[in-house]
């Protein structure tokens, strides 16, 4: 993966950080404001000293410059689009807290879950969002449906929603796994592969209100196809990065 060109903003919530919220951002301008209030709400309710980091990942509208007005959020932006996967990896290497937790740029995924997931936690090593009532059209419902049998029956990963960027997980697991395409869909069932303790918990779904989505059933498709080759090669020859985990 191309090393990315990144310039940072100031903003953080504090010397001391135990998780940081890393959300990838291309062109959401409309979203970015209301979905860091958000996020601020719920993370104030966990108690926990936290900070939010967008990534830009190259956007061509007023993203970046609606997220430097932002108080309190760091901004690390790509000179250029990247993808979702590599605006995840630079996020997690900015990161100062040990705890991160991910989710979309769309407001599709409610942070109101997000004290759930940290809540997981207490007793597992990750905590992989589920979708409960997906507020997507029927023709992506359908796709990722589609997806999820075949990814079952050829890996067996038990993740009942891969698809699902709303997680939390340890910072130092993360930066151990190898940066690719696709990372950010398929970091749940490496998770497993690794043998990490992954608590699966329902979380909000909503639908997007404002900006387009960036990715589509055929698209995805053909991919997922491909990543399945490259997920089966890992399934075998996965090592841990912290020896015996608990």
């Amino acid at each position: 993966m191309t090393t990315p060109q990144t310039s940072e903003a100031q903003g953080a919530t504090g010397d001391t950080v135990e998780v940081s919220v890393v959300v990838p951002v291309y062109n959401e301008q409309d979203n970015v404001a209301p979905l860091a209030d958000e996020i601020r709400a719920a993370m104030e309710r966990t108690g926990r000293p936290w900070e939010l980091i967008y990534v830009d990942d190259g956007s061509s509208d007023r993203t970046a410059e609606i997220c430097e007005g932002l108080e309190g959020v760091r901004l690390v932006r790509h000179a250029h689009n990247l993808g979702q996967s590599a605006a995840t990896v630079t996020g997690i290497r900015a990161a100062r807290g040990e705890t991160i937790v991910t989710l979309d740029g769309d407001g599709q995924n409610d942070p109101a879950s997000i004290p759930e997931l940290l809540a997981a936690l207490e007793t597992h090593d990750v905590a992989q969002g589920i979708r409960a009532k997906r507020r997507d059209t029927l023709w992506r419902r359908f796709g990722s449906r589609l997806a999820w049998l075949v990814r079952n029956l050829v890996v067996r990963d038990g993740i009942k929603d891969i698809g699902c960027s709303l997680r939390a997980f340890p910072r130092d697991v993360a930066l151990w796994l190898p940066p690719f395409d696709g990372l950010h869909r398929l970091m749940p069932a490496l998770f497993v592969f690794l043998g990490l303790r992954v608590r699966q918990v329902e979380t909000n779904h909503r639908p997007r209100t404002a900006g387009v989505s960036k990715y589509g059933n055929l698209k995805r498709g053909a991919r997922g196809l491909f990543d399945l080759l490259g997920l089966l090669w890992l399934k075998r020859r996965m090592i841990s990065p912290r020896g015996r985990l608990r």
